[in-house]
């Protein structure tokens, strides 16, 4: 997408020099090519024979025209979903998780190290690793590693070692511990622990589920078939939907799209949505931050709700991110992508709306777009709009159902994260540089 901005992303910072980021600082923790990756001006980047092999497991995922959403809505809208779900690990991860590893393997190392949220990205790259014989340590949050136990057997099922962050084996795990014993984690934490500990074996790289620009190229297979699949189906979308933790599932969902709104092919309005949790796109700061809480990362010009900040424990663990990726930030920044969020309860009365009609249990994450699928359904009817709204379905929920259990008893609490302790994580924003 780089070459392709009408405004160019501003580069990552060395935080100690306030100076781009160099090739060369990326070394400790990325192979070279991953790094040639990331800042990549080519259009266009082959996929490698070995990682296509993989892939075609299950790609390409189906796109689903949800016909019993639409007669259950009474909405003259088209609803189609692009179903994430159908890999091994159950969401859109693996896309990247397989072309990290390969990579790595090539590059001569035999381990990686890496943080989950939810445990989408844990499971596929312990998923990855096991293909090509790599050993795999994750770092789970803690809130989501109590919630969610069948990610991590998943996890250990694949070969991959799990522990709840924070730890005691990392230095930036024993300080937040120090600080806050209770301390539920985030993701922020958790990729501190990981960045360290492959910053202190030589074996050992980190490989990110998110955020990065080299993620979301691997991730645009999600995009560009849709594009093939929607053509197929002699449809062009007037709306893009997708749930926004670090900027993965939609990044590569919306991009080629966006590629065709810079071009003026096309006007399709694009949605991202997160919880009102962790509002980053709707409440955050767009100021250069750290990726992860120790301050270890380099500084990204991002919205932000703060380095500092740690969410409650809601159910979508993958969406509790401080901040997001840099490229989908000056999307948004430049008007070309919309967020919006909800609370917990809304989501899971579209999600099991969606269950009860298409038959697929979706994550909790992928709920938050349904939910603005259906209202945006819903506005259809009201105008009589025959509108094409596309949803990237990023995973299914299959292991999160507890959340639903405590959702149908109605034990599922609302959680709209006060502004004032908003405000009290951005003060702790780096102070140089001091963003745009």
């Amino acid at each position: 997408m780089l070459p392709h901005l009408p405004k160019p992303l501003a580069p990552p910072l060395n935080p100690a020099t306030g100076k781009p980021v160099t090739p060369d600082e990326l070394k400790p923790i990325f192979p070279d090519a991953l790094i040639a990756q990331e800042m990549s001006t080519e259009p266009w980047i082959e996929i490698p024979g070995p990682v296509r092999e993989i892939l075609r497991l299950w790609r390409p995922s189906p796109l689903h025209r949800a016909r019993n959403l639409e007669r259950a809505l009474g909405t003259p809208a088209r609803i189609y979903y692009k179903n994430e779900g159908v890999s091994p690990p159950g969401s859109h991860k693996p896309n990247t998780a397989v072309a990290q590893a390969y990579y790595n393997k090539e590059a001569g190392i035999r381990r990686l190290a890496t943080e989950t949220g939810a445990g989408q990205w844990g499971s596929s790259l312990a998923f990855a690793c096991r293909f090509f014989d790599m050993e795999c340590t994750v770092y789970m949050v803690k809130v989501s590693y109590e919630q969610k136990p069948y990610r991590r057997i998943m996890m250990n099922v694949w070969g991959g070692e799990v522990f709840p962050s924070p730890t005691d084996r990392t230095a930036a795990g024993r300080a937040v511990r120090e600080r806050n014993p209770d301390s539920n984690g985030s993701l922020g934490i958790a990729i501190s622990e990981a960045v360290e500990d492959a910053a202190t074996r030589e074996d050992t790289n980190y490989a990110l589920g998110s955020v990065l620009n080299h993620v979301l190229i691997h991730q645009t297979v999600i995009g560009l078939e849709t594009q093939k699949q929607l053509a197929l189906a002699g449809e062009r979308p007037d709306m893009l939907i997708g749930c926004v933790g670090g900027g993965s599932n939609f990044g590569g969902f919306i991009l080629p799209f966006v590629k065709e709104l810079i071009d003026g092919k096309s006007n399709a309005e694009i949605i991202g949505v997160e919880p009102k949790s962790c509002p980053t796109l709707t409440k955050g700061a767009y100021r250069y931050d750290f990726g992860d809480t120790a301050g270890m990362t380099p500084l990204m010009l991002m919205y932000t709700l703060g380095h500092t900040f740690e969410p409650p424990g809601i159910h979508a663990g993958g969406l509790r991110y401080h901040g997001d990726a840099p490229l989908l930030c000056h999307l948004v920044h430049e008007g070309y992508v919309k967020a919006r969020a909800y609370t917990q309860n809304p989501v899971f009365e579209a999600a099991l709306l969606f269950a009860r009609t298409e038959g697929i249990i979706p994550a909790p994450e992928t709920s938050h777009a349904l939910r603005a699928v259906v209202d945006e359904a819903l506005r259809c009817k009201e105008t009589g709009e025959e509108k094409c709204i596309v949803c990237c379905f990023s995973g299914h929920g299959h292991f999160d159902l507890a959340a639903y259990d405590a959702f149908l008893e109605g034990r599922l609490e609302d959680y709209e994260y006060p502004d004032e302790l908003i405000q009290k994580a951005l003060g702790d924003l780096p102070k140089f540089p001091t963003g745009i």
